[in-house]
């Protein structure tokens, strides 16, 4: 067995639970989920495909809050053991440089990532189409607007967790206009997140039934030894729609385009009535992780049917394992990602 370990700052307050005996899969599933359920504010009714991470003494999160109007914002959370959430009543006020208010029109599955001493957060919004936009913030009570870093048609961008070669790293999934009925992951790179180029290609949807149609950037990549383990989401489509589960793959550390393996099989797929039962059926949409190095535990916090938030629970030596154990890539995983 080849040993890895995690890169980064203890964690030992994380949520966790041990692994049942009865369990097979290299993933669990929290006993207490859904950790957040429906009509959580007064005019929010779901809240979903969310990020949080430690702050302070406890956990912060960004929260995507479907209103009673069908219209999503974001809402902040925070948390003492990152189970239970006390959420904000009004939606996160983004504002300019100068402190002008510039809310989205509307605003949808945000990620949370630090890089260096600024949290980031980067969600999907209207920009003339449906694209990223993006805000930062060192206090969590400004939220500063930072330019959008690319044209619509974009969604699922996602940072990673510290600059390579100098440069911020971003995960993105360009589309269409629609409910996109495809979709690869891309990386681009950035001296000032402002000004974003040396786009690459990093995995694409595979011959892997579960991930058929498209895939899509997930959590934070994780720090290893190994490369980065990346968690994403992919969808295949059914006679009863689309169905969305979750995969993992090992990135290279320095050239991140390159993907070094990759897990033919799902690692967590829609089973329990949270994930199989709501606003849209049949969803598991990874976008945060909680981690301890020390332990080596992994927290993931995954939207459940467009309607919960659910955690599941691992360790990245067994998700290792796992994804060794089942590699698979693609015939261009591969490649550095530039033609």
């Amino acid at each position: 067995m080849t040993r890895i370990k995690m890169i980064g700052n203890p964690l030992p307050n994380m949520p966790w639970q041990e692994k049942t005996a009865d369990c097979t899969a290299p993933v669990w599933r929290f006993s207490e989920n859904p950790i957040i359920r429906r009509n959580p504010l007064p005019e929010v009714a779901r809240i979903f495909n969310s990020a949080v991470m430690p702050y302070e003494d406890g956990f912060i999160g960004v929260f995507r809050g479907e209103q009673r109007d069908g219209m999503p914002h974001i809402y902040l959370g925070r948390s003492k053991d990152a189970v239970n959430w006390q959420f904000d009543s009004e939606k996160i006020p983004f504002t300019t440089e100068n402190g002008e208010p510039l809310m989205p029109i509307y605003a949808y599955d945000p990620r949370l990532v630090k890089v260096e001493d600024t949290y980031y957060i980067m969600w999907c919004q209207d920009f003339y189409g449906a694209a990223i936009g993006m805000a930062k913030t060192t206090d969590f009570k400004t939220f500063t607007r930072i330019e959008n870093p690319f044209l619509p048609y974009n969604r699922n961008a996602v940072l990673f967790p510290r600059k390579i070669n100098g440069n911020f790293v971003m995960l993105s999934r360009p589309c269409d206009n629609g409910h996109t009925a495809f979709g690869d992951i891309f990386l681009s790179e950035s001296k000032d997140m402002e000004f974003w180029g040396r786009h690459r290609h990093v995995m694409g949807r595979s011959d892997n039934w579960w991930e058929s149609l498209k895939i899509g950037g997930g959590a934070a990549p994780i720090e290893t030894d190994k490369g980065w383990l990346m968690l994403y989401h992919g969808v295949v489509n059914t006679c009863n729609g689309y169905v969305y589960s979750i995969g993992a793959a090992i990135l290279d550390i320095n050239e991140s385009s390159r993907v070094l393996h990759r897990c033919k099989n799902y690692i967590l797929a829609p089973e329990e009535w949270y994930e199989e039962r709501g606003f849209v059926p049949n969803v598991c949409f990874p976008c945060a992780t909680l981690h301890d190095p020390e332990t080596g535990r992994i927290a993931i916090y995954y939207g459940c049917a467009d309607s919960y938030v659910g955690i599941a629970f691992t360790t990245v030596q067994e998700l290792y394992d796992y994804i060794l154990a089942h590699d698979m890539p693609q015939s261009d995983d591969r490649e550095i990602g530039i033609r």
